[in-house]
């Protein structure tokens, strides 16, 4: 047998086992559309589930999972969440003031708070980072009410970093963007026509029972997690079903 013919052996293994990967994987996809889609059928049989249910469902979650949560109108949560964290007594908080949430919020900060921007390399300053933040603000891509997931999309203005490091991570997530569970999530953004390298999911505050089985809070990241639901009717049409 010729050198060639073996490769060519080899490759045609390779293309046929990819293929059958690939059918199995779509018969998978095609299981969880039906599972979803009959589970769908026999809720929207009844009613399905508002706006105003996916913001219940997500605080409930959210609340259990020890998170705080802030339920608000575009016009009031800044001035809210300043409040909160003034008398959590946050003194340096880690934000985009790029995004109009960012901006926002920076306007009704008390001086008492400085506003930093994740504007350098993180070799630069890991110190600072890591011993001065107390507090880092980010605004989620979406969030799934079912388990009181929060959705991130990091970007060069707002990195992993930002949810990651800080004790205290606050999220902004508006109610038009929950959506029932994770399927109707990776079927509503259409995550398999060309999903983020970079999607995060966030349910609670960091934990582990890693040691003795006791649970801990803040060992692989932040101790405290705060959601802002922003609530405005406005804001929930074309809600994500």
């Amino acid at each position: 047998m010729s050198t060639l013919s073996a490769r060519d052996r080899i490759l045609g293994k390779l293309r046929t086992a990819r293929g059958e990967a690939r059918t199995s994987v779509n018969a998978i996809d095609r299981a969880i559309d039906m599972h979803y889609a009959a589970r769908h059928a026999s809720m929207s049989r009844s009613r399905s589930m508002s706006v105003s249910e996916r913001v219940t469902a997500m605080r409930d979650a959210l609340i259990a999972a020890h998170a705080e949560v802030i339920c608000a109108g575009s016009a009031s949560w800044p001035a809210r969440l300043a409040d909160r964290l003034a008398e959590t007594g946050v003194r340096r908080l880690l934000i985009d003031p790029e995004t109009p949430e960012g901006a926002a919020l920076t306007k009704t900060l008390p001086a008492s708070i400085e506003t930093v921007a994740f504007n350098a390399e993180i070799e630069a300053w890991k110190r600072e980072l890591f011993d001065t933040i107390d507090a880092g603000f980010t605004v989620a891509r979406s969030g799934i009410a079912a388990t009181g997931t929060l959705i991130l999309e990091p970007d060069r203005g707002s990195p992993r970093t930002m949810s990651l490091v800080p004790p205290l991570h606050i999220a902004l997530v508006r109610a038009g963007s929950l959506h029932a569970d994770l399927h109707s999530a990776a079927k509503t953004e259409r995550w398999s026509a060309g999903m983020p390298t970079n999607l995060v999911l966030i349910s609670g505050p960091s934990k582990t029972s890693d040691i003795q089985q006791t649970l801990a809070y803040g060992a692989h990241g932040p101790r405290w997690l705060w959601v802002v639901i922003v609530t405005d009717a406005a804001e929930t049409e074309g809600a994500a079903r």
